[in-house]
This record gives structure tokens, C-alpha cells and sequence, in this order.
């Protein structure tokens, strides 16, 4: 009897064949294809087209109605771009998503932004019904739900810089965006980031202990857990979906957002390093 493998999905967002990133990103695959089946999304290499418009409605381009309603009608209706389906097939067959870029003024380059855009359309990444309760499906609840993804990310900065203190502000909250409001509000589980500091001026040196490292990461990610954050309809939040004041009382950081930040019955549920 043959047993199927998990499948990942490797999304890489850099526009230079030849670099630090590139080598991490070919050795990293390498090393997920030990245990994985790996399909990839290259984005320049594909010459992805960022731009959300009028080209994602399909035949609804041409009806009346708000561009939301149009383009969930087109994904129910089957009309949305090739190029799109075949991404959101792929989401849906990955048990992993490995997602990899430099961090490009405090966020994610353009072409993985507008990936995100295009991708997880209207009824697919959001406005997502449960169809027997018709509450919308989010934070940690959607057709995403149950994979995990694992997010390696270079920089320029020290380390030090995109810490707590740092004048940067910490690395998970410059990309909170990304890792709960895009990944964990469509019901993937994120896995504590993966940060490559410092990466140019990096020496050969450098380049191969980080290659090192990223491999060893990813050949040990069935181990870990992923960063515990609240899950909207848990009990912690209101009905306006604020937290309840009895939950870290007094904070206001972002850190609340996670069941290891002051909740009495949290348990020792922590990510893992």
C-alpha cells in the first residue's frame, strides 16, 4: 500500500536569479522535497500579474453590482482567470505553504501583495459562509483551515533593530498583517517566522550557515507548533470582536492577540523556538 506524502506549496518572491535568496530558496526546496511533494510559485520568474481589476470578473465584468459581489460570483460561477484557479488549486492541496521574501519597506514586495490580492479572492480567502449557520468564516476558520505555513523572511537590519525594543518595532508586528490578518484570518496556522537578518552583506560564510540553518529548520517543522493566537469565536473576544477587558487587562500591544499573553486558562501553550 502506498502512502501519499503531504504536499507544500513554496511561494518565492525575489527578482534576482542569482542571489542569497535564490540559493535559499533552491536549497530549501531540496530539502522540503525530502518529505514533501513540492510544487512551487516563482513569482517573477512567472511573470505574475499583481494587478487586481476588472480581468478577475470573468463574464461579471460586464454586469452591474458592487465589485465584491461580481467577483465572488465569479469564483462560484467558475469564471475567474486561469492563472487563478491554478494558484487557489494549489492552496488547497497544500498541506504546508512556505511562503519567501525580503522584506521590502517593512512589508511584503509588491508581487506577493498583489498574489495575496488575486488569490484569495471574494468567497475563497474571505466572505467565506458557513453553510449551516451563514456566520463568516475568519480568524482562525476558513476554507484554509487546517494548514500550516512556515514564513522566511531576509532583511538588511540587525537583528537587534526588529526586536521588542528595537527601533524597527518587533518582526512579528511589522508583519502582523501578513501573518494574522492575510494567513490566520483564512485558517492557516502560522509557524513562529523564520528572520534572516543582516542578509546584505552577507560572505559566502554567511550564506552557507543560513542555508544550513533554513534546511535544518525545515527538516524539523512536523515538531513544532505554531503561533497560538486567539481564534475569534474562542470565547476571548466581544461580539464587536474586541478583546474581553478580563483578558490581559491593561495591554493594548499586539501580543494580546495570542493565548500565551494572559489568558487565566491558557495552559503552558507556547511556540516553539
Amino acid at each position: 500500500m502506498t502512502v501519499s506524502r503531504p504536499q507544500a506549496l513554496y511561494v518565492y518572491a525575489h527578482p534576482e536569479q542569482r542571489s542569497f535568496n535564490r540559493e535559499l530558496f533552491d536549497a530549501a526546496r531540496a530539502e522540503l522535497e525530502l518529505t514533501h511533494d513540492v510544487v512551487t510559485s516563482d513569482l517573477y520568474a512567472m511573470g505574475f500579474d499583481p494587478r487586481l481589476g476588472e480581468h478577475d470578473l470573468g463574464a461579471f465584468a460586464r454586469t452591474n453590482g458592487s465589485f465584491l459581489t461580481r467577483w465572488s460570483s465569479a469564483l462560484a460561477a467558475a469564471q475567474l482567470p486561469e492563472e487563478i484557479c491554478v494558484e487557489q488549486q494549489k492552496l488547497l492541496d497544500a498541506d504546508l505553504v512556505v511562503l519567501q521574501f525580503p522584506l521590502w519597506w517593512y512589508s511584503v514586495p509588491a508581487i506577493l501583495k498583489g498574489w495575496f490580492d488575486r488569490v484569495l479572492s471574494a468567497g475563497f480567502g474571505f466572505d467565506v459562509r458557513d453553510p449551516e449557520t451563514g456566520r463568516t468564516r475568519k480568524y482562525g476558520d476558513g476554507l484554509l483551515t487546517g494548514k500550516r505555513a512556515l514564513v522566511v523572511v531576509s532583511f538588511g537590519e540587525a537583528g537587534s533593530a526588529l526586536s521588542p525594543r528595537g527601533i524597527a518595532g518587533d518582526l512579528e508586528s511589522v508583519l502582523y498583517g501578513l501573518i494574522h490578518g492575510t494567513l490566520f484570518y483564512t485558517g492557516i496556522e502560522v509557524l513562529p517566522l523564520h528572520a534572516i537578518p543582516e542578509a546584505d552583506d552577507f560572505d559566502s560564510a554567511d550564506v552557507a550557515r543560513e542555508i544550513a540553518r533554513l534546511r535544518a529548520r525545515v527538516s524539523e517543522l512536523r515538531t513544532e507548533r505554531p503561533i497560538p493566537f486567539r481564534r475569534m469565536r474562542g470565547g476571548d473576544y466581544t461580539p464587536e470582536r474586541v478583546l474581553r477587558e478580563d483578558v490581559a487587562p491593561g495591554r493594548t500591544d499586539l501580543g494580546i492577540h495570542r493565548e500565551d499573553s494572559g489568558r487565566p486558562d491558557a495552559g503552558a501553550l507556547r511556540p516553539a523556538g
